[in-house]
């Protein structure tokens, strides 16, 4: 259950972080994400597409739809200057959680 709050709760950030460098179609960037995840996230459609919604209806991304000879159409993504704000400052914030939970569960740590 906690794995699954953690998905949904970063699902937006590894999403913008997947477009920085190019557009992809929404498979593409499920594939991705868990290729660089090393198989730990996975996202299937019920959950990627909905939040791809929600970050086009907040303009953080923008999608277009594309047809290639001999695929069918698919939409691809493209992440947005306010796209690209949202995910430094949600880098920052995940940082700082992530930095502030291992001061708790590591309390002993003289590093800390």
């Amino acid at each position: 259950m906690l794995e699954s709050e953690l998905r949904k709760g970063s699902a937006e950030v590894l999403i913008l972080g997947v477009l920085q460098t190019h557009a992809r179609h929404g498979y593409e960037i499920a594939r991705v994400i868990e290729e660089r995840s090393g198989g730990l996230i996975s996202f299937h459609s019920a959950t990627l597409y909905p939040t791809l919604y929600r970050l086009e209806r907040k303009k953080l991304i923008t999608g277009q739809w594309v047809e290639r000879d001999g695929q069918r159409r698919r939409r691809y993504y493209r992440i947005t200057a306010k796209g690209r704000a949202a995910l430094g400052e949600q880098q920052t914030a995940w940082t700082r959680f992530f930095d502030a939970l291992g001061r708790v569960v590591s309390p002993g740590d003289p590093s800390r």
